[in-house]
């Protein structure tokens, strides 16, 4: 009884195995979904950059004590 439950085991394992890379051959081999030729559009630079509002002011006041 004992052979036949480590022989199970080793199959499943070996099985489990063998699945398992074909799973990572089968993504592996997909073509990419994302189209290449389409590109996000840059944004325009607004030039305001960091400003110190009174909302910041207040934040540096109360992480200084």
């Amino acid at each position: 009884m004992k052979q036949e439950i480590i022989g199970t085991r080793r199959t499943f394992f070996k099985q489990a195995a063998l699945f398992g890379w074909l799973g990572v051959l089968l993504v592996a081999g997909r073509p990419a979904m994302a189209n290449p030729k389409k590109t996000l559009p840059v944004p325009e630079p607004s030039g305001q950059g960091y400003r110190l509002t009174e909302h910041v002011k207040k934040y540096y006041e109360t992480a200084r004590a």
